[in-house]
């Protein structure tokens, strides 16, 4: 199908009025979605949407949270040190420790964008 093809099919389902609506259905489901996944306040700084390209009519879901990537990707285990004379006291089952060293044991990645994508079609 060629690109002059292609745009007149675009503006006959345009005068008909029904394709854009469909379009603009989907960003809307997947905003629901989005916003039952998302953790914590980071609902706030997703922004969804329908956009014009050369192509056709296109979803745009982008995440504006300053934590977003490393709640997406997750975080590596790693050593915690001290520098200082003071030593962080934890409490772990109930019992007070004192350590120079502790351990972060990192975090598993939580793809909510990219599952509320998966649902939303």
């Amino acid at each position: 199908m060629s690109k002059a093809d292609q745009g007149a099919e675009l503006r006959l389902l345009r005068a008909r009025g029904g394709a854009p609506r469909r379009r603009q259905q989907r960003p809307d489901r997947f905003a629901r979605i989005t916003e039952a996944e998302t953790p914590g306040s980071t609902v706030r700084y997703i922004e969804t949407g329908v956009r014009e390209k050369a192509c056709g009519l296109q979803g745009a879901d982008t995440c504006t949270h300053p934590k977003a990537r490393p709640v997406i990707k997750g975080t590596r285990p790693l050593l915690i040190c001290t520098r200082r004379r003071t030593y962080p006291r934890l409490e772990v089952s109930s019992e007070v420790v004192i350590s120079k060293l502790v351990s972060q044991p990192g975090t598993r990645p939580n793809h909510f964008l990219a599952r509320a994508l998966r649902w939303g079609r």
